[in-house]
């Protein structure tokens, strides 16, 4: 493992200075600091949060798309969306999606914008599931509706179109770390298969012993994400009792791992667990592409258009995507 942790005497880094001019700038101009909000997120205030980040208005989404959600079978309340592009007929590569949100919030709504996109771009079938947050659900639940999701969607791939030999699955954030997770417990269980594993900024490292994990992401600060972490785990965290299911970053064998992606901001609190895990994921004999953004904060991705910086990592994620598929 690199030599990425931290003494007790490190004083954090002020990473304001080094922010992407774009970045800085589309920040300073928010009426709502989400880093904020996020920050001081606590059990009695996560419900409001939920609902202050599910009032955002949806995206514009195209007519050519339909999306249909269906309950998984003995996962109380946990759907599945399901996306698929209209004009296209057969079997098609899927992506299987798992949503940001510090595993406290979100839903599987959040990543209707991303499979417009890529449903009409590549014609694949994209699925998000909606899986069960914590406090209220702590691991192992939101992984097992996860891998429940997976299996009834491999399951039912003949009714929804699935080429299931070129089905991959990703996430972001807290979703790219149920992600690493799943593609860990498929291989270890041994009844499914991935094609690819598609990890954008993943929350992989309960242990906040890494010297990026100490800096004040100005979007998913150091106190949110161990408000995130300890909700998943309780009094586990940190400890030695943690799976690797539960943050890829304890895995020790990562051989037998599908291709790669592994997408994070330079400035990201995540970027030393997500670099870190690259290496392994390389030195494990997993073909991997690594890419990290100068001047980018979490979720820098999501500003699109605004800022080249992110402009550049969707067009690397699509193009990567893409070779997947084909």
């Amino acid at each position: 493992m690199l030599n990425v942790q931290i003494s007790s005497m490190a004083q954090p880094l002020d990473i304001r200075p080094l922010l992407d001019p774009e970045i800085s700038a589309l920040l300073a101009a928010s009426p709502v600091d989400i880093g904020a909000a996020l920050g001081s997120i606590t059990n009695e205030s996560v419900v409001e949060i939920r609902a202050m980040f599910g009032a955002t208005p949806p995206p514009p989404l195209s007519d050519s798309v339909e999306r249909t959600d269906y309950p998984v079978p003995g996962r109380d309340g946990v759907t599945v969306r399901v996306h698929r592009p209209k004009n296209v007929t057969g079997a098609r590569p899927c992506v299987y999606w798992m949503h940001g949100g510090g595993l406290v919030i979100g839903d599987s709504k959040m990543d209707d914008a991303r499979f417009d996109a890529w449903c009409n771009k590549y014609g694949i079938v994209g699925v998000s599931v909606d899986y069960r947050l914590a406090p209220e659900h702590p691991y192992p639940t939101p992984l097992e509706d996860c891998y429940a999701g997976l299996a009834w969607v491999i399951a039912q791939a003949g009714e929804l179109g699935i080429d299931t030999n070129h089905l991959g699955i990703g996430g972001a954030s807290a979703g790219a770390g149920l992600a690493a997770g799943l593609a860990l417990l498929a291989r270890d269980r041994g009844e499914y298969s991935v094609a690819f594993q598609l990890l954008i900024y993943p929350m992989i490292d309960d242990r906040q012993v890494t010297v990026s994990s100490t800096w004040s992401d100005p979007i998913w600060s150091p106190s949110a994400n161990t408000f995130g972490w300890t909700a998943y785990l309780g009094a586990k965290k940190g400890t030695a009792d943690v799976e690797p299911y539960a943050a890829a970053s304890r895995a020790t064998n990562l051989v037998g791992l599908p291709p790669t992606l592994i997408a994070v901001g330079a400035l990201d609190g995540f970027s030393d667990e997500d670099i870190d895990y690259a290496v392994r994921l390389r030195h494990a004999g997993v073909v991997t592409e690594l890419h990290v953004y100068p001047g980018a904060p979490h979720a820098f991705d999501t500003f699109g258009d605004f800022t080249a910086v992110s402009r550049q990592a969707n067009r690397d994620m699509d193009e990567w995507l893409e070779r997947q598929i084909q």
